[in-house]
């Protein structure tokens, strides 16, 4: 009778240890997001479903996900300045500290712009709305969506806090003909 017991307390731990181990690695490391909008194509498209994980330290170029200014859900874009950056748009090419960057992820949008106007318009942080900041400041990042033209993103709401990511976009699971690691 006695063994019986202590099958059944060990039985019980282990179910317990496995249900938190689970449920910390949904919190942190498989955490879904599901993307809402146009602002991130042609990289991600709307009801794109991804995982984030939150123990990952947000990188230039790296996709994060952080609650909206404007109505608190949470939106997915890309890291372009971090703390102590300058960041500004000339003639469609992006300069970080004076140093031209290329977009390769921006090319199929570049090529099927037949307008004559640039993809991304012209600003630096002095002239973006919620900026007036020579440099990102400490503890803040500069984010951009993907399809410019359409995005809502630090250019129209300032920076954005470090301590609200979320989480930094690491694979997408869905659609599953796009399946893979970002």
């Amino acid at each position: 009778m006695e063994k019986k017991k202590s099958n059944v307390l060990w039985t019980v731990l282990q179910l317990g240890f496995i249900l938190l181990s689970v449920l910390l690695l949904r919190m942190f490391v498989f955490t879904p997001v599901e993307v809402v909008g146009i602002s991130m194509e042609p990289t991600y498209h709307e009801s794109d479903r991804l995982w984030q994980s939150s123990l990952l330290t947000p990188e230039r170029f790296d996709i994060a996900t952080f609650p909206s200014p404007r109505n608190g859900k949470r939106i997915v874009k890309r890291i372009i300045g971090l703390p102590g950056d300058t960041v500004r748009m000339e003639n469609d090419q992006l300069y970080i500290n004076d140093k031209k960057y290329d977009e390769p992820y921006l090319d199929e949008f570049k090529s099927e712009v037949s307008d004559g106007m640039p993809l991304t318009a012209d600003f630096s942080l002095e002239t973006i709305e919620g900026g007036a900041a020579a440099v990102v400041p400490e503890g803040k990042y500069f984010v951009l969506g993907d399809n410019r033209r359409k995005a809502d993103d630090s250019r129209y709401f300032g920076f954005v806090d470090e301590e609200d990511i979320v989480g930094v976009v690491y694979f997408r699971y869905y659609p599953l003909n796009k399946i893979g690691v970002q």
